[in-house]
């Protein structure tokens, strides 16, 4: 009888063992996504705290980086999972084989909120586009800023060989130097260009005009996708609901920008939280322009395929460029 017993528990175990090992084998994993101290994150940390992640049954765990090279570095490494980056950024990526998926629009220009403005010295006398005919314009070279500022100036009609560039990649400085007049011109990314304008720099443009060429995007190693899809998805879920959340009530979540996003002391209660795309990929058309520029500058070979580079998880895009 005992040894019955016995055999009875073990074979429960057993058949317990068997029927569980399954849910185990896909336990979903803790996301690691890298992120800017920009407002193009504020999503993620909205989710983190309002706790949809965790209701979506995946962990995730934010990364704060200082610079674009650091957060490429870290997804090189192997080390980070996802990062809020740029259409070029994953074209670069992918210029051999395909090592990193966008799956939606993180931010994009909407209504009055860009993402880049082009600003000149407020003592400059520069205040249309075609005052800035062969006025030098600091920018970070080969980057998405350099691309808007190309993009941007030929939309309103100013030729490629009157484009005049500067580098000067660190931000704070190029903002120091447009506001002190070392500069004429910058382009800068809000909220740094909401201040500059707040202490005295004047706007000749914003992305808002030209949205063809700018958002930012949300981005997952391919190695990721393939071994965690059902996350990558909970993921998106969670930030889409966060954004509608900023959207619906932005002026609540200003505690927690002001505690993760870097806006400048003179605008931190001024500078409007901007509004977020919701279900939204870029367009190929987008996409192509991108390649096209990139190629022409060198930075590409040949264009990066978009069927394989961008994929939406966890939704059906409601439109492929955000309004």
């Amino acid at each position: 009888m005992k040894r019955a017993v016995q055999s009875l528990l073990a074979l429960s175990i057993l058949i317990t063992t068997a029927v569980f090992a399954p849910m185990v084998g896909h336990a979903q994993p803790t996301l690691r996504i890298a992120l800017l101290p920009i407002p193009d994150a504020l999503p993620a940390y909205v989710a983190i705290e309002k706790g949809y992640f965790k209701e979506l049954g995946i962990g995730v765990k934010p990364i704060s980086v200082g610079s674009a090279l650091e957060r490429d570095q870290l997804m090189q490494a192997g080390r980070i999972d996802a990062m809020v980056n740029e259409i070029a950024g994953t074209a670069s990526f992918n210029r051999n084989k395909i090592l990193m998926k966008t799956v939606a629009i993180a931010r994009a220009p909407m209504g009055e909120a860009p993402l880049f403005r082009l600003l000149t010295a407020p003592k400059s006398g520069i205040s249309t586009i075609d005052e800035l005919s062969g006025v030098p314009i600091a920018v970070s070279m080969n980057t998405v800023i350099e691309y808007l500022t190309d993009r941007m100036l030929q939309d309103q009609g100013l030729a490629p060989k009157n484009i005049a560039k500067q580098s000067v990649p660190v931000l704070p400085e190029r903002m120091q130097l447009l506001l002190s007049g070392q500069i004429k011109a910058a382009t800068l990314p809000d909220p740094l260009a909401f201040a500059a304008m707040k202490a005295g720099a004047r706007m000749v443009m914003d992305d808002t005009r030209a949205p063809l060429y700018s958002a930012s995007v949300l981005s997952f190693s391919a190695k990721t996708l393939e071994k965690a899809p059902r996350a990558v998805e909970a993921f998106v879920k969670g930030w889409m609901k966060a954004a509608a959340d900023l959207n619906a009530q932005p002026e609540a979540f200003r505690p927690l920008m002001l505690k993760k996003i870097r806006v400048p002391k003179n605008v931190q209660n001024s500078f409007p939280i901007p509004p977020f795309p919701v279900h939204a990929i870029p367009s190929k058309a987008q996409w192509d322009d991108t390649m096209d520029w990139m190629i022409q500058k060198g930075l590409l070979k040949k264009p990066v395929s978009y069927e394989l580079s961008v994929q939406p998880y966890g939704f059906t895009p409601q439109k492929k460029v955000a309004p």
